[in-house]
């Protein structure tokens, strides 16, 4: 992997504004970015580790923790929310045992809250790994986990 991310800081090595593509490389090839990796970017590019850190942290793409084997983004939209989005992503916390933002010990399931999915016809919706499902009722969540090992 780390040759992998020193090809991705070669190709950017005199571009002054890469930071963004850098990271965006670097998580691509780990899945998400660890503190080593944002240190040997910071030294890579001259750049200190808190401004790196600072980009990092700001834009909602990039993640400082592994995400699980399965990532549900839950929209709760404005069509989502009206249609009960709420009680499916009660259901959704209780049956993975994950909250917003975080994954679930066992390493399965990282759940994300969107604004918008853009299935609006279907809502409540949610996603996993890019696969729609909709008209959801919380009693539907447990045998739609099931399907995602």
């Amino acid at each position: 992997k780390e040759v992998k991310l020193n090809e991705v800081l070669a190709k950017y090595q005199n571009d002054k504004g890469s930071l963004i593509p850098i990271l965006q490389g670097a998580q691509e090839i780990y899945g998400y970015l660890p503190e080593h990796v944002l240190k040997h970017i910071s030294k890579a590019i001259k750049m200190p580790v808190a401004k790196v850190y600072g980009v990092a942290t700001f834009y909602a793409q990039f993640r400082l923790t592994p995400i699980g084997r399965n990532v549900i983004s839950m929209c709760l939209g404005t069509a989502c929310h009206v249609r009960g989005g709420a009680k499916v992503l009660e259901a959704i916390e209780k049956e993975a045992k994950v909250k917003d933002g975080q994954t679930s010990e066992d390493g399965r399931f990282t759940l994300e809250i969107v604004n918008c999915i853009g299935a609006c016809g279907l809502a409540p919706v949610i996603s996993i790994n890019s696969h729609v499902h909709g008209k959801l009722v919380p009693e539907q969540i447990p045998e739609i986990l099931a399907q995602y090992k």
